[in-house]
């Protein structure tokens, strides 16, 4: 079972990160802690080097583009030597809470796409209310994705998955996907094959039915897989074996 995104850096897990860190170790699961930032790269990985279970992500989040700078891409090349980084993320476009970076947004995302190809890595990343900007980008760029990567906590349509899928992407499916009225992304796991996707929890954000409300944790994930198996009329082993198997090609972990 690998929750292929997470933030166990975060704020909220400040109380209960050793508690996390001893369950992922007692039950072997593997999570893949993904950064936003350059700080936030540089906890990802001390995590990730302090247990066996944590892997690490290294990028500008869409939120944190006025801060990001040409200095960061140098950074984040002495970081991505370390062995416990497995791909450049999150990283990506958000349009939902401020247009006017829109221009910036697709600027730092690109620079990171070549970044990515230059260290032979994954991405990882963040699209939110942009898929037909990201689209446009993936199909000009496509030259750049020899080493696939994710579209973490999945929005879109079952059309734009399709179309992702065929530049060799995987869709991530996290806590929503049990929530009330996410008609959307039912559809979406629906129609999209197993062996495209993976399983994240976001945590500490989007805790899955029946934990609505309380800080998610890596362990939540297998509600997902659960829901996963329900639509898909597959057994959870199913579900747990193939997305892990999914996880471990795309991330290159052994």
């Amino acid at each position: 079972m690998i929750d292929a995104h997470c933030h166990l850096y975060d704020e909220k897990f400040d109380e209960i990160r050793d508690e996390v860190i001893k369950e992922l170790e007692s039950s072997k699961q593997i999570c893949v802690c993904s950064a936003d930032n350059v700080e936030h790269s540089l906890m990802c990985i001390d995590l990730a080097t302090k247990s066996p279970f944590i892997y690490a992500t290294i990028g500008t989040h869409p939120h944190e583009v006025m801060e990001f700078s040409v200095e960061d891409l140098e950074t984040y090349k002495t970081l991505s030597k370390n062995k416990k980084v497995v791909a450049i993320g999150e990283i990506g476009l958000d349009y939902y809470y401020d247009k006017d970076t829109q221009d910036r947004q697709k600027e730092v995302l690109l620079s990171q796409i070549k970044l990515a190809d230059e260290l032979s890595l994954p991405c990882v990343f963040h699209v939110r209310e942009a898929m037909g900007d990201f689209l446009e980008i993936v199909k000009e760029n496509k030259k750049y994705f020899k080493n696939s990567g994710v579209i973490h906590s999945f929005s879109g349509s079952v059309e734009s998955a399709r179309e992702l899928i065929k530049f060799g992407f995987y869709i991530s499916i996290n806590g929503i996907c049990t929530f009330k009225n996410a008609n959307k992304i039912l559809d979406v796991i629906r129609e999209i094959p197993l062996d495209k996707m993976l399983i994240e929890t976001d945590a500490p954000y989007l805790a899955p039915t029946p934990h609505r409300g309380e800080v998610n944790r890596p362990s939540y994930v297998k509600y997902v897989a659960m829901k996963i198996a329900e639509l898909k009329n597959i057994s959870l082993d199913e579900v747990l074996e193939t997305t892990e198997n999914n996880a471990k090609t795309v991330f290159r972990i052994s």
